[in-house]
């Protein structure tokens, strides 16, 4: 019986060792993860000399093993590191400390358009000074390619005196590759290697130089010099020049083969503004949060206060409802639309039909005579064989032919290589219901042609109905003055703002389909290992290239302007955009469904840069006026804190705040859906207060709406304002009036005033919840 007993005894130790050992393991093995911690900078314990030390001590009272990343100093205090769950809920709870927030991972939204925007007659539009060359633009991408004509500095001064940016050095870039045009070069890498690993350095280049060629495109979109003779392989051929040529660039690396890492993101722009950049461009997005989550937002906001303007793309998830990213109120969030110009392509089939799309294929033509054409369905065993994705195609079945292949889950690109592999002759990419009709012009490896929905259905329906169906390519070059232009891309994110309602996102639109601008040389123009071409100029499309439109000439208004605020200069860009064809002919279209745009695609239209450089009135915002937003969106102090960095700062409780009160040069009206048997009349009221920047003159207002199942009436009160000087302000209010209308309903409408010389225009959306 004591032995028995001695033995059980030993058992439950050795059990008992065993469970605390795994459990041991089980904590000493939990997954860490990078967190940007905010802390509050007035905090700082008196014991601590600098707030570094303050942070490190943080840091260790919570975990012996982590390292700092990054530490934030200027649009952000705090740093971020690799921790626990456990860990990152122990520091949240110590003093001193605003928010523990995880990484966010971010993607990157991926000639003629001065012509186009009327930058081509644009002498009279800069003025002489030399301003327009003491303006930084920092764009926060891939990298650069320094050596791309685009960054030419002939007729470039010294770099400005204030500039306290640097040019690092790492695998394959020397500080030398700077000049007085690009102006400096960084990388940040910590938080995309501490989540991914180490980069393979096979694959990209740990150093600011560009392996991918987004950044470069986008650098060049924004502030090339002007280069004559650009093309890619011939197409678009002309002067290829940025937004703001006399601008400077400074690049900042923050994306890579993985992803753009919330924690390398907030670093850059708190090196870029403290380097001294005027503008930020960041073509990446992550989705809609609460702005005192949103990193981006929390770097743009300090960035703001600062007086750096923050540019972002508003996404490529459209045509889509609510699919916007960077949607806080002190982010100019811009959309894509299309230029008027084209690269046409024609199938001609056996049986006399001709059906128009889009390449930018410049090798050897397909024969003259037709050839035998398949549907990549019916030559492949794989499921979904219609994609072609890798190893999916019958050689045997596609040699020598032309193949019908659907847009789809790989590259376009990607798929042309697929159907050249197999030993096919030449694709037709056709669209599916996804991307309608919408064309994207690609410089495929081999003769292709990208056709939208309804050509690419009629194809198939030939080539199924047939014995023997044949087809060709014929290639037109490239095409300019096409009409109806711009038209909204399909891609291009869309609104409601579901974070804000009352905040009309996007802002506006800009360039962003089929445009030609610099590119990296490690890399050929489909960014295929494969593909072993390479070009000075590449031509691609996205929200990714309308940012950069926009940053660009943000920075040609703070040239001209040097006293005016972001708020000022993005508002001057939206008032003066335009919603409608000149001419007459109608609002501008959606090519998702062919039909009159809204608002929610385009916010408040296209931008117009000449009628921007002289808006006559803005609305201006100052950081207080965006705090006072966070108050009417009941922020507490601790939120309030973690986005403006304003340590204690309490909501004043005998204030009425209201978000329909922020000074925005839009308007989103939300109507509550009546409930029950309860109906009646809903009365929204609005307030703005205007800038002159034009002189004197009477403004006198005019609105038009347009609602499906009702009507809204609209009164602006005063409907007329005098402005005697520059920097007189004037204020007016508009009630909206509606009756109850079903959840979901919508409508618009535009407020403008005009005084005989400048109109200055508010788009109108109203929703009903």
């Amino acid at each position: 019986m004591a032995t028995a007993t001695t033995t059980t005894a030993a058992l439950l130790l050795l059990l008992l060792l065993c469970s605390s050992f795994s459990f041991y393991v089980a904590v000493g093995e939990e997954k860490r993860q990078t967190y940007i911690v905010h802390m509050a900078k007035s905090r700082r314990p008196s014991t601590f000399a600098e707030h570094g030390h303050w942070y490190d001590a943080s840091l260790r009272s919570v975990s012996s093993s982590a390292e700092i990343l990054y530490s934030y100093d200027t649009v952000a205090h705090g740093f971020s590191a690799r921790l626990t769950t456990a860990e990152a809920q122990a520091l949240e709870s110590l003093d001193g400390v605003l928010s523990v927030l995880p990484e966010v991972r971010y993607e990157l939204h991926t000639t003629r358009t001065p012509e186009f925007l009327g930058l081509d007659k644009s002498d009279d539009l800069v003025p002489q000074a030399n301003t327009g060359s003491d303006v930084v633009v920092g764009v926060l991408d891939t990298g650069v390619w320094p050596e791309r004509k685009s960054f030419d500095d002939t007729g470039f001064g010294p770099v400005p005196a204030g500039w306290k940016g640097a040019c690092e050095e790492g695998k394959d870039f020397k500080a030398t590759d700077c000049n007085r045009k690009l102006i400096g070069a960084r990388f940040f890498s910590k938080g995309y290697e501490a989540s991914m690993g180490p980069i393979d350095e096979t694959r990209e280049l740990r150093s600011p130089r560009d392996s991918d060629g987004h950044g470069t495109h986008t650098s060049t979109t924004a502030a090339g010099s002007a280069v004559t003779d650009a093309s890619l392989l011939g197409f678009a051929a002309g002067t290829a020049r940025g937004m703001a040529t006399r601008a400077r660039v400074a690049a900042y690396k923050v994306c890579w083969v993985g992803g753009c890492f919330s924690s390398d993101i907030l670093a850059a722009i708190d090196r870029a503004v403290d380097d001294g950049c005027h503008v930020l461009s960041l073509s990446l997005g992550g989705g809609m949060s609460d702005y005192y989550r949103d990193s981006v937002a929390i770097g743009a906001f300090n960035a703001m206060e600062k007086g750096v303007l923050v540019s972002c793309s508003a996404g490529n998830s459209g045509p889509s409802a609510s699919s916007l990213s960077n949607v806080a109120p002190w982010i100019t969030t811009v959309g894509a639309g299309t230029l008027d110009r084209d690269f046409p392509a024609y199938v001609v089939l056996g049986n006399g039909k001709n059906y128009s799309g889009v390449s930018l294929y410049s090798g050897k033509p397909l024969p003259s005579s037709p050839l035998p054409i398949v549907y990549a369905g019916n030559a492949s065993n794989a499921t979904g064989g219609n994609l072609c994705m890798p190893g999916t195609l019958m050689p045997e079945k596609v040699a020598g032919k032309i193949v019908l292949c659907e847009r789809g889950i790989s590259p376009r690109v990607q798929k042309g290589y697929v159907v050249r592999d197999a030993g096919g002759a030449g694709m037709i990419l056709a669209n599916t219901d996804a991307n309608g009709e919408e064309l994207v012009a690609d410089a495929h490896l081999l003769p292709a042609n990208g056709v939208g929905e309804k050509a690419g259905d009629a194809i198939k329906r030939y080539l199924l109905s047939e014995m023997s169906p044949t087809a060709t390519i014929v290639f037109g070059g490239t095409k300019v003055g096409v009409r109806p232009s711009p038209v909204v891309a399909a891609f291009s994110s869309r609104g409601p703002n579901v974070v804000t309602p009352e905040i009309l996102k996007p802002d506006l639109i800009a360039p962003g389909v089929n445009i030609l601008a610099g590119w990296t040389g490690a890399v050929g123009p489909t960014g295929l290992s494969v593909d072993s071409r390479r070009v000075e100029f590449s031509i691609i499309s996205g929200t990714s290239m309308s940012c950069p439109h926009v940053s660009g000439l943000a920075a040609l208004l703070k040239g001209a302007h040097p006293d005016w605020s972001p708020a000022a200069i993005r508002s001057a860009l939206m008032t003066t955009a335009y919603a409608d064809y000149p001419g007459g002919n109608g609002g501008l279209l959606d090519v998702a469904t062919g039909k009159a745009a809204t608002p929610f695609d385009y916010g408040a239209g296209h931008v117009d840069p000449r009628r921007g450089m002289d808006p006559g009135l803005v609305y201006d915002l100052t950081a207080d006026d965006y705090i006072d937003f966070l108050c009417a969106l009941n922020y507490t102090s601790l939120q309030i804190a973690a986005v403006a960095k304003r340590t204690n700062y309490t909501c004043d409780r005998k204030r009425t705040y209201a978000v329909s009160g922020l000074n925005y040069p839009s308007f989103a009206v939300a109507f509550e859906t009546a409930s029950g048997d309860r109906v009646g009349v809903a009365t929204v009221k609005h307030t703005r207060t205007m800038t002159s920047v034009g002189g004197p003159g009477t403004y006198k207002a005019t609105v038009a709406t347009a609602v499906t199942g009702g009507e809204v009436k609209v009164a602006v009160e005063p409907a007329e304002l005098s402005f005697t000087k520059v920097g007189e302000k004037q204020s007016y209010t508009v009630s909206f009036s509606a009756p109850s209308l079903p959840s979901g309903s919508s409508g618009f409408g535009r407020l403008e005033w005009s005084d005989g010389k400048h109109v200055v225009a508010s788009p109108i959306a109203f929703t009903w919840t």
